[in-house]
């Protein structure tokens, strides 16, 4: 038996579709849909009224929440939470850090940074919110500003509801979805009508997160495909394009995360790097390398400020809604999306690798970016040389990466490889996105059925594309900014909720302090016995002896006893009865395991130098295994009540930790 405890998050529901979530979360999405189709304009007039509302009166909630979740990522990095593992103890990552990455950015990003890379910064530049247009100090004031959108605080979104999703799911084994950060809040009530209320605002949320990522994506295909083939720019192709990439993404999701998304984050990773060499080595390299040092000053300088900043006193709240709420409601209604698909890559991370790698990494990457293509567009608009490219921003806002690619050697290759990244960047949204509504309307399964992954990766297609004729990207910011802010209040609680269950945590570990190592009372081992267990390299036929008939029986025997004695506490064996829960009610529950691990021998157990080495390498051991993970110890060769004598005093910690935690 190999150690396989911990590494899955836990679901009562067996796979399939949670009816609870699935459809009324359906059911909304269908019915906007026909809405929008139905209604006309008056669809687009809805959207238009509903987001200068939430900009009017909630635009305090974004900036206050945004700027609280990056102070607690903070904090929680500094402080000695950041040891904790997402996962059992000895728990180790799943990927390496460079697919981590790649997934990571392909997930969160990048349609993002093409469609916004050369735009935004050029329309800063001739619309600056508080300077002359095209001076030096509007340029200034529009890199100042695009890195204050693509930052950290940013980041700490995906971060805080990434990590309470990671921490609840691999820490304590339940369900990956929204509901899980609730647990310390409302206890077993997540899996009733609280808990399909969080699920399914993600769910819609994630949707139209995802669904205005794919407008972008599909204009600015629609774009280089006229830029480069004359191909007409309007709704139709669009929505044939959503229609074959939805069909592309769909065959990827499908697929599942390893053999699809994995490797197309990593060939759009890798396509990403090249084209930001080429722009970095063709372009303005010196003007890149100044401006990239001076961003960074200026970004550190301002970002309190802009985190804080309201217009309250000019009222003018026109561009904030444009902008920055606008992107602040972006990152929140992919939060749930982002926010599920890090913490099932991020298991086995501590809590200060998670918030490092997910703050630091993508931001130091966008901020490269911005400036490599920001600041290039910036310097060939000030020289007088990049009218074309203004000129693209303004009249087609997506056209605007393949004008400023005219200015760099091979541009139609350049420009044809970017469409190709576009167009992988949104197939890799697309299915990220799905596979994680499959997972929140499965009830954290992380392998819902393929029919569901279907359904989910066909929706996001359908409603991008009826967003598309129902306001075009208009449309799919007002939607995006309203389904964000119901959100932003679950992240609040999450934030509560995890802040609870780590507090939970340093109190066990206190408990375990206090706790004096007592001996096992009339049981404790001879020297002799301490020595051959030392000495013992059993092989994996002997443990599984072992196991058998002396520690399944005394876990039996505590089990009865625990059952007979305590009214309050009940007793769970498992089905190999190797391992043993006690639960108390509400509270946490106590778990005492022996998984059965492999090692190689080491060398100095080759007594016999004519033993041939390659026959047998490997011995085995019965190793402790407590519900925070494995303990590092054997108890190959404790007899029955010994091992009865440790379960004692393992409970006994438990027990006053509970006690502590009261």
């Amino acid at each position: 038996m190999t150690d396989n405890i911990g590494t899955e998050p836990q679901s009562k529901n067996r796979p399939g579709m949670l009816a609870p979530v699935f459809l009324p979360s359906a059911g909304i999405i269908i019915a906007l849909v026909l809405f929008t189709l139905g209604s006309g304009d008056t669809a687009k007039y809805m959207f238009d009224t509903l987001q200068a509302w939430v900009v009017r009166t909630s635009g305090w909630v974004y900036m206050l929440g945004v700027s609280g979740f990056l102070i607690f990522c903070i904090f929680l990095a500094a402080s000695r939470y950041g040891d904790i593992r997402l996962g059992p103890d000895h728990s180790r990552p799943d990927y390496s850090f460079l697919s981590w990455f790649a997934m990571l950015f392909s997930a969160g990003i990048g349609i993002g940074l093409l469609f916004f890379g050369v735009a935004e910064p050029l329309i800063h530049y001739t619309a600056p919110p508080d300077a002359a247009p095209q001076t030096i100090e509007a340029a200034r004031q529009a890199m100042q500003i695009t890195f204050f959108h693509w930052g950290i605080n940013a980041w700490a979104i995906y971060a805080v509801v990434g990590l309470s999703l990671a921490y609840f799911a691999f820490r304590h084994r339940l369900p990956l979805t929204i509901r899980a950060a609730l647990y310390p809040l409302i206890g077993d009530r997540i899996n009733g009508p609280i808990g399909h209320m969080v699920d399914v605002l993600a769910v819609i949320g994630t949707l139209f997160g995802v669904a205005t990522s794919l407008g972008f994506g599909v204009a600015q295909v629609n774009a280089g495909l006229g830029h480069l083939f004359g191909v007409p720019v309007n709704t139709t192709v669009q929505i044939i394009l959503i229609a074959a990439i939805t069909a592309c993404a769909t065959a990827s999701v499908v697929s599942g995360l390893d053999a699809g998304i994995k490797r197309l984050s990593e060939i759009n990773m890798a396509l990403a790097v090249l084209l930001l060499l080429f722009v970095i080595l063709a372009g303005p390299t010196l003007l890149f390398l100044n401006s990239f040092v001076q961003n960074l000053g200026m970004y550190a300088q301002t970002i309190i400020e802009r985190s804080f900043k309201l217009n309250a006193y000019t009222g003018d709240h026109k561009w904030l809604a444009n902008w920055t709420l606008f992107y602040w409601g972006w990152w929140i209604s992919w939060s749930p999306f982002v926010g599920i698909f890090i913490a099932r890559i991020s298991r086995g991370r501590t809590i200060r690798e998670f918030i490092v790698g997910v703050l630091l990494v993508p931001t130091a990457f966008t901020f490269i970016w911005m400036t490599a293509f920001g600041n290039s567009a910036l310097g060939y608009a000030m020289s007088g040389e990049g009218a074309g490219i203004i000129e693209a921003v303004q009249h087609n806002l997506p056209l605007g990466l393949f004008a400023f690619l005219e200015h760099l050697p091979f541009p139609s290759i350049v420009s044809f490889m970017a469409v190709i990244l576009i167009i992988t960047f949104f197939v890799t949204s697309s299915d990220s996105g799905s596979l994680v509504i499959d997972t929140i309307t499965s009830g954290g399964h992380l392998n819902p059925p393929v029919w569901q992954r279907i359904f989910w990766a066909v929706t996001e297609g359908v409603v991008a594309a009826v967003l598309m004729i129902g306001g075009g990207l208009g449309a799919l910011q007002a939607a995006t900014i309203t389904t964000a802010l119901p959100f932003t209040f679950v992240i609040v609680l999450a934030c509560v909720g995890l802040i609870r269950g780590l507090r939970m945590e340093a109190a066990k570990m206190r408990g375990a302090a206090v706790v004096p190592d007592v001996a096992i009372g009339g049981s404790a081992a001879s020297w002799k016995q301490r020595l051959n267990a030392l000495l013992a390299h059993p092989g994996e036929a002997e443990v599984a002896r072992f196991v058998t008939r002396i520690v399944t029986p005394a876990l039996a025997k505590v089990a009865a006893e625990i059952e007979k004695s305590d009214s309050r506490a009940h007793a769970v064996l498992s089905a190999d009865q190797t391992e043993l829960r006690i639960l108390h009610g509400d509270e946490m529950e106590f778990r005492y395991a022996v998984v059965t691990r492999g090692f190689l021998r080491p060398s100095f157990a080759y007594i016999d130098p004519t033993e041939d080495r390659l026959t047998d390498e490997r011995f085995y051991r019965a190793e402790v295994h407590l519900l925070e993970g494995g303990q590092q110890y054997d108890i190959f060769g404790f007899s029955e009540d010994q091992i009865i004598h440790d379960v004692l005093f393992q409970y006994d910690k438990h027990m006053h930790f509970l006690h502590l935690a009261r």
